[in-house]
């Protein structure tokens, strides 16, 4: 299969990237299968129903969140009408929605997609990733129940997001990092076929400080005072992620390229 996970998609100018250029990337690149990383969709904070809608329609086929998944507080209800948004696998007991799902895909292949939230420099005490993972891994094996298995690790630190891809080595086709919205330049393919990359990046405008207007994180950071709230910058945005082919007999990854459409950031597409 061929497939594209795309990165913290962050306010307007992520949103607009992601509706403007996902569906004629989907046929440049012949795409099986969409991951879009939502969480940020919506003002920078979280996603609302209509823009998991937008995203939806623009052509991803799965929406995974991160640990601001019901900063919109409509996406508590709407997560349960709409079994393509992912939340994390290991958040509170009791919150709405799914932390993994198996998809299908063209051909009467299945995909599964799960999620986790990393415990390192978060600001709350998730519950142990590893563990959550391990379940869902273990009842989907790669190359049986599903043709691809695809894990966002969603945490501030690379050690812990580095882990977990070696943690799922021979288990997962593609291990993926998201949150802290600068890609890294290290994908790679690891010894037993599961693709790696620490971080996509996000879907935005990167003449920002992590997507956020420059103007007021430059201030709290000179003078340890806030003034205003934090806004989505708005200009031209980078599509940020990560591109695989597997193999539909074991869920190996055979080939990954990092991405990196329009905007600001150099170029990198499939070759």
């Amino acid at each position: 299969m061929r497939i594209l996970f795309l990165g913290d998609v962050m306010g307007r100018a992520g949103r607009r990237a992601i509706t403007e250029n996902l569906p004629r990337l989907r046929k440049e690149w012949r795409l099986d299968f969409v991951v879009v990383n939502g969480e940020n969709a919506s003002n920078g904070m979280g996603l609302s129903g209509d823009h998991a809608k937008l995203l939806l329609d623009a052509g991803a086929d799965c929406l995974t969140l991160g640990d601001h998944a019901f900063d919109q507080k409509d996406m508590m209800q709407f997560i349960e009408k709409e079994p393509r948004i992912i939340r994390p696998l290991n958040f509170a007991k009791g919150a709405p929605g799914r932390g993994y799902r198996l998809f299908d895909a063209p051909g009467g292949r299945k995909v599964l997609v799960t999620q986790a939230l990393g415990q390192v420099f978060m600001k709350r005490a998730y519950d142990d990733p590893f563990g959550a993972v391990e379940g869902v891994l273990k009842a989907h094996p790669r190359g049986g129940l599903a043709q691809a298995v695809i894990v966002d690790m969603h945490c501030e630190a690379t050690s812990e997001k580095m882990a977990m891809g070696h943690f799922c080595n021979g288990r997962a086709s593609l291990v993926v990092g998201t949150h802290t919205h600068v890609p890294t330049a290290d994908a790679q393919l690891l010894s037993e076929g599961t693709g790696y990359q620490t971080d996509a990046g996000m879907c935005g405008d990167y003449n920002s400080v992590i997507g956020m207007d420059k103007a007021e994180p430059m201030r709290r950071f000179l003078t340890g005072m806030p003034k205003s709230r934090f806004t989505p910058a708005e200009g031209e945005a980078t599509l940020s992620g990560v591109f695989i082919v597997t193999d539909d007999r074991t869920g190996a990854a055979k080939e990954i390229h990092m991405v990196r459409d329009g905007g600001l950031l150099q170029g990198a597409a499939p070759v």
